[in-house]
């Protein structure tokens, strides 16, 4: 079986001992072009709103309730300007593309908890989709090949961007304010533990008996790695996180309906 898996604490084991033929790749994310547009990999880590961007468009994946990557993404929003939310309305703000995890969960807070009309934003990409039938919404502006985010950002080019990792600038400064109250406040909104972003799919042709035994080989490779909080596994340890992703796509129009936490594992 062919898979793509990146190098984590908690899929260290899982991976010396599975005998899957994982892909020589050292970011998962390069590759998800590969899974949801290729097919190529019988197990993969995806991105969840790639995941659920992939089920929406037909593609044959399924998900494991195991849970590689998470954070809460209130930091990765800066501003070189001292902008607070509701300042981006009539602003530029830069995002890797669209449909990342990243930029979806930050949009969804910028909407939900701060009361932005995403609409009255013009955001500036760098990427296509990884889905190639998502259509990006008509205030999304693409920059030509060549065009770097945070040298747009540092420039005054951008008034804000959305980033995977925030730049070492003393100038980049969140535009969420009180961020652990923030979280905090997010948590209890949603009853979710985390905002999730990579998990761990299989392709529908995958048996369930095959499933299930990689699954276990995940769920013990996360016992050794000391059960991180971070990384939840399991379907009911899971439901909060994913009806909140679902939530959250859906209500920026991203997938035709909510689905169930069950369907996406089936």
């Amino acid at each position: 079986m062919k898979a793509l898996l990146g190098d984590y604490p908690v899929t260290k084991h899982f991976k010396e001992t599975s005998g899957l033929q994982f892909a020589d790749v050292k970011l998962p994310q390069t590759a998800f072009k590969r899974v949801v547009r290729d097919l190529e990999f019988d197990m993969a880590e995806l991105a969840v709103v790639t995941f659920l961007l992939a089920r929406a468009h037909g593609k044959p994946y399924r998900l494991l309730p195991a849970v590689v990557t998470a954070r809460f993404q209130h930091p990765y929003l800066v501003s070189v300007k001292g902008l607070k939310p509701k300042d981006l309305e009539g602003k530029r703000v830069g995002q890797r593309s669209y449909s990342v995890t990243t930029a979806t969960w930050v949009r969804g807070m910028l909407a939900e908890d701060y009361g932005v009309d995403l609409e009255k934003i013009r955001w500036v990409t760098f990427e296509e989709p990884h889905v190639a039938e998502f259509r990006d919404p008509p205030n999304v502006e693409r920059m030509p090949a060549g065009k770097d985010m945070t040298a747009m950002l540092l420039a005054g080019e951008l008034d804000a961007a959305i980033m995977g990792e925030v730049p070492k600038d003393e100038r980049c400064k969140p535009v969420f304010p009180d961020i652990p109250a923030a979280v905090e406040a997010w948590k209890k909104k949603h009853g979710a533990s985390v905002q999730l972003n990579h998990m761990v799919t299989v392709k529908d042709t995958v048996s369930k008996e095959k499933a299930d035994e990689i699954y276990r080989g995940l769920l013990e490779s996360r016992r050794m790695a000391g059960e991180p909080p971070m990384n939840p596994f399991g379907l009911e340890e899971n439901r909060r996180n994913l009806e909140a992703a679902i939530d959250c796509v859906f209500r920026q129009r991203m997938i035709p309906r909510r689905f169930s936490v069950e369907e996406l594992l089936r």
